[in-house]
């Protein structure tokens, strides 16, 4: 383990340049959701379940936006994807604060079908500006930012709104997204690379090339990258379950007051999975990442108390950035950088569409069984949908002989 390898990336102008702007690319995101929702049942007079709808009208409309601009990135570069999000984003945002709930409904709409690729942008500039060794540290420090913001971003969002009234937070909060939109524009880093190498837990066709189109789909579609999408998708329903689950075990244990700083400890265990996974020497697949985020979320369900309860949710949070990073690291080695774009789209649409199943569902166990619903949920899916994918990639996959040290012969596929 070598924590020096963030120090080498950070040397890297292109790859510090783009971790800082992606915060501010992204603060906006956690920040709006939390104001948008005190706009909606406070001066708008609506309840909390048309809150809700909001909320999820603008993840629908961002799950189909991220592969469509994630291709438009591919095909037309970064300064020509981003001139549609350029024209549209200062007009919607602009309005939405300042109209009645229907409008703000269709503005919403709009305003995420052309949200700035900002997690794709990011991680292609990271990916391009770093050696192969440097990769999955590249993906963690992506993480570690992340993370940064969606913590930052509700406290800013809740303060904003409290100084300034949720109409001028919300016009605030989203020019900010959109300056640092316009300074990515001007900074117009470059975002492809040469051909990736296969990870082991990828896999490859026979001769590391994209297999050809069948049925329509496109051509980096196989076996091996719908499962960890699909991975991507359960690790994304195990983080509201355990969200959810987190919010109803603090009122059934009358602490509703610590909810804030539970949560927050919750955070500080992803980040801190972040910075020590891409630390790592070796790292583990996604199938074993995702076993022990099913495994630790399943375990939190047995907290007996509020500290047990942080504790255990506290060690589930040390596996929720790496899980999401293995299985993005993954996924991008495992298709030429010319699709990667569109690629990291749909991984990013796992992650909202994930959040958007896992909701209602997590809501429905929860209400069946109790807080431990959620988490008994979540975890027995991340842990049948590790199997599947341990299974497919043992079955179908010839690891390259590079992924395995000199002298040593690479293993036959499991029959």
């Amino acid at each position: 383990m070598s924590f020096q390898t963030y120090a080498d990336l950070w040397r890297i102008p292109d790859v510090r340049r783009i971790l800082v702007l992606g915060l501010f690319l992204r603060i906006p995101m956690p920040a709006s959701a939390v104001i948008v929702t005190l706009h909606v049942v406070g001066p708008l007079d609506r309840s909390y379940a048309e809150a809700g709808l909001v909320s999820t009208v603008l993840a629908i409309a961002m799950a189909i936006s991220a592969p469509w601009l994630g291709r438009l990135l591919d095909r037309l570069g970064l300064r020509r994807t981003l001139l549609l999000p350029l024209a549209v984003l200062p007009i919607a945002w602009s309005i939405a604060p300042w109209v009645g709930y229907l409008p703000l409904l269709a503005l919403v709409a709009v305003a995420g079908l052309f949200t700035v690729p900002s997690f794709s942008i990011v991680r292609q500039v990271m990916l391009r500006s770093v050696g192969p060794g440097q990769r999955t540290a590249a993906l963690s420090a992506d993480a570690i930012m992340t993370e940064l913001g969606f913590m930052v971003g509700p406290v800013i969002g809740v303060l904003g709104a409290s100084y300034f009234g949720t109409s001028w937070a919300m016009l605030l909060i989203q020019w900010l997204g959109i300056v640092a939109a316009v300074v990515l524009w001007l900074f117009n880093p470059m975002i492809t690379e040469g051909e990736p190498t296969v990870p082991s837990d990828a896999v490859p066709t026979d001769a590391g090339t994209p297999a050809r189109r069948r049925f329509g789909l496109p051509s980096w579609v196989n076996p091996g990258v719908t499962l960890l999408l699909a991975g991507t998708f359960t690790a994304s329903l195990i983080l509201i379950a355990e969200d959810l689950g987190t919010v109803a075990a603090m009122r059934d244990f009358d602490r509703t007051a610590l909810l804030g700083l539970v949560m927050a400890i919750w955070a500080l265990g992803s980040l801190l999975g972040a910075l020590i996974y891409g630390a790592l020497n070796s790292h583990p697949s996604t199938a074993v990442m995702l076993v022990l985020l099913g495994a630790t979320t399943v375990l939190t369900a047995f907290a007996w108390d509020p500290i047990s309860f942080a504790v255990l949710l506290l060690l589930s949070g040390f596996f929720c950035a790496p899980t999401l990073t293995a299985a993005l690291e993954a996924i991008t080695s495992s298709v030429p950088s010319s699709v990667r774009g569109e690629v990291m789209g749909w991984h990013g649409s796992a992650i909202t569409l994930g959040s958007a199943v896992g909701a209602p569902t997590a809501g429905f166990a929860i209400d069946l069984i109790g807080w431990q619903g959620g988490f008994v949920l979540g975890g027995g899916l991340g842990l049948l949908i590790a199997a599947a994918i341990w299974l497919t990639t043992r079955r179908m996959s010839t690891p390259a002989e590079a992924s395995f040290p000199p002298g040593e012969k690479s293993p036959a596929p499991a029959e």
